[in-house]
This record gives C-alpha cells, sequence and structure tokens, in this order.
C-alpha cells in the first residue's frame, strides 16, 4: 500500500504542476500584462497608467521569471496581494472560508443522508408506482435551473412567509443559521433529485446480485436486506460521488453566495471575475484544482474502508 500510495501521489504532484503551468499559460501567455492592466483600469485609459499598473503589479518582468515565480508562489503558498485593493489573499481566502462551510457543510450531510434514505426507499418499492414516481419527479427536480430554486424560494419563504432574511450574513452563532437556512434549504432540494436517482441505480443493480438470493433464501426480511447488505455493498460508488463532492465545500457555490450575499469564496469568484482581479481568480482555480486532485487519492484510499477485499497495488 505504501508503494501505491507513493505512485498516487507522484501522480498527483505532476497533475498539480500541469495545471499550474495551463494556469501560466492563461493568465500570462495567453492574457498579456498591457492587455489586463486595460481590463483593471479602463479601456480608455492612458498608456502612461497602463505601464504603471504592469509595474506595479509586478507582470512587468520577464516571463522565465514570471514562470520561475509562479510555481513558486503557488506551491509555497505565499498567494501575495489582490490586483484589485491588494488585500493579501491570504486573508481573503481564511475570512471568506468560514461563510462558505458555515452552509455547504450542512447541507452537504442532510443532502447525503436524505438522498440515501429516499433511494432506499424508492429502491425497496423498485417496479411499483412509488418506484416510477420516485424517478420522475427526480428527472424533473434535475431539470430545473437553480436559479429558479433559488429565486423561487426567497420569494415564497423570504418574502411572503417572511421567516428568514432574504440575504444577508451574520456570523454571530445565535444568528447565523436565520441567514443559512434558505441557502442550505436550496442546496438539500436542487441536489437530492441527482443523488436519488444515481442511489436508486446503485441500490436497484445491487438487489439482483446473487448474496442478495442468498440472504433472502436464508430468511432476511426486505427491510433487512437493503440496509444491511445492499447499502454496506454499495458503499464503493457512494463514496466516489461523496468525496469527489467534497472539495466544492470549501470553494463554496458561486451563485447561492452571489444571490444571498454571504462573504464566502464563492463570492471572492464572482467578485474576482468581475472586478478583474486577475491573481485572486488565479488563486482560487488553483485551490479548486489541488483540493479535487487531493480528494481523488483519498477516494482510492476509502475503497479499503467499504471493502475489505480491494487491494490497493
Amino acid at each position: 500500500m505504501i508503494a501505491y500510495a507513493l505512485r498516487r501521489l507522484a501522480y498527483g504532484f505532476l497533475v498539480v504542476q500541469g495545471v499550474l503551468g495551463l494556469l501560466f499559460v492563461l493568465f500570462f501567455l495567453y492574457a498579456e500584462p498591457i492587455d489586463m492592466a486595460r481590463r483593471a483600469v479602463g479601456e480608455k485609459a492612458p498608456p502612461a497608467v497602463l505601464e504603471r499598473w504592469v509595474e506595479e503589479h509586478g507582470y512587468d518582468r520577464p516571463w522565465p521569471q514570471l514562470l520561475r515565480d509562479h510555481y513558486r508562489s503557488m506551491l509555497t503558498f505565499d498567494f501575495g496581494r489582490s490586483d484589485a485593493d491588494g488585500v493579501p489573499i491570504a486573508r481573503r481566502l481564511r475570512d471568506g472560508a468560514g461563510p462558505s462551510l458555515s452552509f455547504t457543510v450542512p447541507t452537504f450531510f442532510l443532502g447525503l443522508a436524505l438522498g440515501v434514505g429516499l433511494s432506499l426507499f424508492v429502491a425497496y418499492f423498485r417496479e411499483t408506482y412509488i418506484d416510477r414516481m420516485g424517478v420522475v419527479l427526480a428527472v424533473l427536480a434535475m431539470s430545473v435551473s437553480i436559479l429558479l430554486y433559488i429565486i423561487g424560494v426567497q420569494f415564497l419563504i423570504g418574502k411572503i412567509l417572511n421567516w428568514f432574511p432574504i440575504s444577508g450574513f451574520d456570523s454571530d452563532p445565535s444568528v447565523l443559521p436565520r441567514f443559512v437556512a434558505m441557502p442550505i434549504l436550496i442546496g438539500v432540494v436542487s441536489g437530492v433529485a441527482h443523488d436519488v436517482r444515481f442511489y436508486r441505480t446503485v441500490f436497484v443493480e445491487e438487489t439482483g446480485r446473487d448474496y442478495v438470493r442468498t440472504a433472502r433464501a436464508k430468511g432476511c426480511g426486505d427491510g433487512q436486506v437493503m440496509v444491511r447488505h445492499v447499502l454496506r455493498n454499495a458503499l464503493i460508488p457512494i463514496l466516489t460521488h461523496v468525496v469527489t463532492a467534497i472539495p466544492f465545500l470549501f470553494t463554496g457555490a458561486l451563485l447561492t453566495e452571489s444571490f444571498f450575499g454571504i462573504p464566502g469564496l464563492g463570492a471572492v469568484t464572482v467578485e474576482a471575475i468581475q472586478g478583474n482581479d486577475f491573481s485572486t481568480l488565479r488563486v482560487m482555480v488553483f485551490i479548486g484544482s489541488l483540493a479535487f486532485i487531493l480528494f481523488q487519492i483519498i477516494t482510492d484510499f476509502s475503497y479499503t474502508l467499504a471493502d475489505p477485499r480491494v487491494r490497493l497495488e
């Protein structure tokens, strides 16, 4: 297993190098510094102002030096300062991580529990009207844009019923649930349909296995078979789906944070795009890629916990 871990880490490191190389091409070679300055300070800015902006942000260095500094800063997590306002990017990441996790983590666990529970329920009544109705509702819910969920929940719960604030954020634990309740509800409702559609397919496939027929022949009831046998043997595809979703907890939800005024990492990314903050945007893309690669490696090792028959060689 140690040899496998070293190979996977080496492979992940090479992928990170490739991601950094692609980021350098996009942000330093494809987008020339003078064009970046023009987008940042305005299309009609005098040439002297553009050149001053390029010099102040260090984009006037030769590209070999830019390449070296780019790799060094990313790999050492020395992200520098924002192009827009000069704020340290590391501080912006620390400030945005809490608001993002305050609603993405509850959304993740509630969605996982609800998705697995509903999928088991639908698979238990497979080939019945409950199963067919569940599949139809899941497909219909998957077809609805998240924008409609956001606008609908804000209008119904925030404006008509006036249960929670439509937007805003306060990290005070006494009022925080009021500000994250609607984002959590939207995240769970918009994502559970996809989970039910995926997990239901996995569970129904497992119900046709030989071990299920053997368990029933030994006298196990359908409910016991679904929970103790089918769910346990379906953990590998569930883990694959779950672990690969974890990186998005840290990067936040772009649309949700924008509509609800949550100052999380998703809002940081949107502000970087709108404000032509290239240094912050480059860091956010790198952080997202690094988290995805890391949890891909963790997924492989989680298989051994779900199924002792899996051997990493």
